[in-house]
């Protein structure tokens, strides 16, 4: 025998309203071709992008833009919140590259800048800087060059994911992080001439809670510096050359100027870079200062300065020559670093006769160059050894 169900009248209406809330939950997605985007490699889509952002950032709901496969040409551009939900998700599955004549974007500071935005994550994606062509010019002295445009830049923003996105050729520095809170940079590559001038692969200052995990940067400065203001720092699984190493500062440019704390630089690799782990310093004034500061299981791969303190930073021997440092760098280890050293010296700690280093960690720290044991030098430099040091250590205890 068989009975037969029926729902309740009263209960419809509950249905109804479950199916439409499920239906406003998926997210509301912009594709760039529907505004006009050319993805030919020649068109400037500048205008399709900002008419996306408008309906993405004037949406109440979660937001998707999408870039399709394709070459997308951009002049310089601002996404500027606030906007009226947190959750816009930017997938880029093409390349935005920038205008070949670079006197375009050469002084507009930036090419990408997000600012005043929050809850953004880029997924995926190529950025091509077209940066070659303002190398060569600076490289040949002509004082007429333009100073060139960062590529990516997140100003006074939080909760921003930027993951697997491929940065090449930028003018100046690839990514910057300024002024921002709760950042995730995960799986970038960041790729330009090991002597191209200028163009740090990851800069992150007057910024906290920010996290760069697996990345592969080459480029021609540091491939990760870290500017004035910077606070709880997370780097790890990055590896990094050609380049100049990862840079906390340079530091003690201006007189009054925020200070560096609670950073820790974890499970890196550095080959035939300029340096591997490094903390700079202008020779001069400043209420600056470096603190609490971890770099732990690093490897070296034929690096000129495997690790090195300069308080001396003095470029051209401009505006500081015969100064001390007023920067005060105190409590830094150097945990599990090991590898080859180019250079005789593979420990170097110049700190200011000002205000000498303090509270400095040598932990299980083996460097060689040419098969020996490198060398070690100290200036300045208060703290103490464990485990085996090789350098022995030359830290005034």
């Amino acid at each position: 025998m068989s009975t037969s169900m029926s729902l309740p009248i009263n209960f419809l209406p509950f249905l109804l309203i479950l199916f439409f809330s499920s239906s406003l939950a998926i997210p509301l997605s912009y594709n760039v071709l529907s505004f006009g985007a050319r993805p030919d490699g020649q068109t400037d889509s500048v205008k399709s992008f900002l008419a996306a952002w408008a309906q993405a950032c004037g949406s109440a709901e979660a937001a998707t833009i999408y870039v399709p496969p394709g070459r997308y040409v951009l002049s310089n551009v601002v996404f500027q919140g606030q906007c009226k939900n947190n959750d816009i998700t930017i997938r880029i599955d093409g390349t935005l590259v920038a205008p070949a004549d670079y006197h375009v974007i050469g002084n507009a500071e930036n090419w990408i800048l997000f600012e005043h935005v929050s809850g953004v994550s880029i997924n995926g994606g190529v950025l091509d800087g077209q940066g070659a062509g303002l190398w060569a010019c600076k490289k040949s002295d002509n004082s007429n060059c333009p100073s060139g445009a960062t590529t990516l830049r997140f100003s006074n923003s939080d909760n921003v994911v930027i993951n697997g996105l491929a940065s090449v050729d930028s003018q100046m520095f690839h990514i910057v992080i300024n002024g921002c809170n709760d950042v995730k940079v995960q799986g970038v590559k960041v790729s330009a001439a090991g002597d191209s001038p200028n163009t740090d692969g990851i800069h992150v200052q007057a910024s906290s809670g920010v996290t760069i995990l697996d990345s592969k940067i080459g480029t021609g400065d540091d491939c990760v510096s870290v500017g004035p203001g910077a606070t709880n720092l997370w780097i790890e699984n990055v590896a990094c050359g050609p380049g100049h190493g990862i840079s906390i500062g340079s530091l003690g440019k201006e007189q009054q100027e925020a200070g560096v704390q609670n950073v820790t630089v974890t499970s890196v690799t550095f080959t035939g870079t300029q340096n591997g782990v490094r903390i700079k310093s202008w020779g001069r004034t400043s209420s600056g200062f470096a603190r609490n500061i971890l770099f732990q299981h690093a490897l070296m791969n034929n690096v000129d300065n495997p690790i090195i303190i300069d308080q001396n930073y003095c470029p051209d021997n401009e505006n500081c020559p015969g100064q001390a440092s007023g920067v005060k760098i105190s409590d830094v280890i150097y945990q599990d670093i090991h590898g080859t050293s180019a250079t005789e010296v593979g420990v170097k700690l110049d700190c200011s006769s000002r205000n000498p280093c303090t509270g400095i960690s040598l932990e299980d720290v083996k460097l060689s160059y040419n098969n020996q044991p490198a060398e070690a030098s100290c200036t300045n430099a208060d703290g103490s050894a464990s485990g085996v040091v090789l350098p022995n250590s030359c830290l005034k205890t």
